[in-house]
């Protein structure tokens, strides 16, 4: 996929669930006030909150489309990873707001007597709709976020599937509490927010693993050492270094040659690696080839030049 195209579809799936989010904070915000469901507004609050950096990563995303220049070389693509440790903050703290909230209704509702009828029933409709909404918008994004490899729309889509938890739990609230059972608001909020929680943890995890440059997965690692399998030259793949920017990888390698080899002939190696994966390896963009000489077992010579391919 190019790279105009994939920012394009990027953009798109914000902005359908930027929109999304505004029309469930509106309904579910004046709802929960008019139609007497605490569970409902805090929903709404919620989906306040997923306005907000649903406005903060379009503009990451906007930015992170600007070619490359002299003080960016690979581009600005490492935003999307930036912007997806936003969306993890976010989950992270709406995770903790809710949790509080929980405990503090438990409590309430514990010592003090309630006369409360419950919410509307369009307080109930809306909570539906909010989860056949949200499970369409979790399918949708995941799957632009699968076919341009994008983490910022995959850390969205973990967050749409946080929302029907989140509804899910207004819903059976709104439920129990039109049966008089009102504890059972904040006892599935308190639930919600563990699982909450622990996405936001996953999803800056991941992002900040894209920021700090580690190991490439282990799928990648074989077929880079397999694809240089065939190259006799090549006698030892001793390491590979990875660094994502937004959806290519940038490799660094560092490989062993016969010590016999002018630095001519070594350098024609670097070079033939680094032209085959970028090739044949989908999304790599660049690859940085290190070599010095090793024996034929792949033991280190006494020789210890290196240089880095062309």
């Amino acid at each position: 996929m190019i790279t105009t195209e994939r920012h394009e579809k990027g953009i798109l799936a914000v902005n359908v669930g930027l929109a999304a989010n505004a029309l469930l904070a509106l309904l579910k915000t004046s709802v929960g006030i008019f139609g007497h469901s605490p569970a409902l507004l805090a929903d709404g609050i919620n989906s306040t909150s997923d306005v907000a950096y649903g406005i903060v990563v379009k503009i990451f995303m906007s930015i992170s489309s600007k070619p490359a220049d002299q003080e960016h070389p690979y581009g600005h693509d490492r935003l999307e990873s930036i912007a997806a440790v936003v969306v993890g903050a976010f989950v992270i703290s709406t995770a903790i707001t809710i949790f509080w909230s929980s405990v503090s209704s438990v409590y309430d509702l514990l010592s003090r007597d309630s006369d409360s009828a419950g919410a509307s029933q369009l307080a109930l409709w809306i909570a539906l709709f909010t989860i056949l909404l949200k499970i369409w918008l979790s399918i949708w994004t995941r799957k632009i976020g699968k076919l341009t490899n994008s983490n910022v729309l995959l850390a969205l889509a973990a967050d749409h599937r946080n929302d029907i938890f989140s509804a899910l739990a207004a819903t059976i609230g709104i439920i129990f509490g039109q049966l008089g059972y009102l504890f059972v608001d904040p006892l599935a909020g308190g639930v919600v927010s563990i699982i909450i929680l622990l996405t936001g943890v996953e999803i800056i995890r991941e992002s900040a693993a894209d920021l700090m440059n580690t190991l490439p997965g282990k799928k990648l690692t074989e077929e880079i050492r397999s694809k240089l399998q065939n190259m006799g030259e090549v006698l030892d793949v001793e390491e590979i270094h990875g660094h994502r920017f937004g959806m290519y990888m940038v490799v660094n390698i560092t490989i062993g040659v016969s010590p016999e080899l002018t630095v001519a002939e070594g350098d024609r190696i670097a070079t033939r690696v680094e032209e085959l994966l970028v090739r044949e390896i989908d999304l790599m963009r660049r690859v940085f080839v290190h070599y010095h000489p090793v024996q034929a077992t792949g033991r280190k010579s006494s020789l210890q030049p290196q240089r880095i391919g062309s």
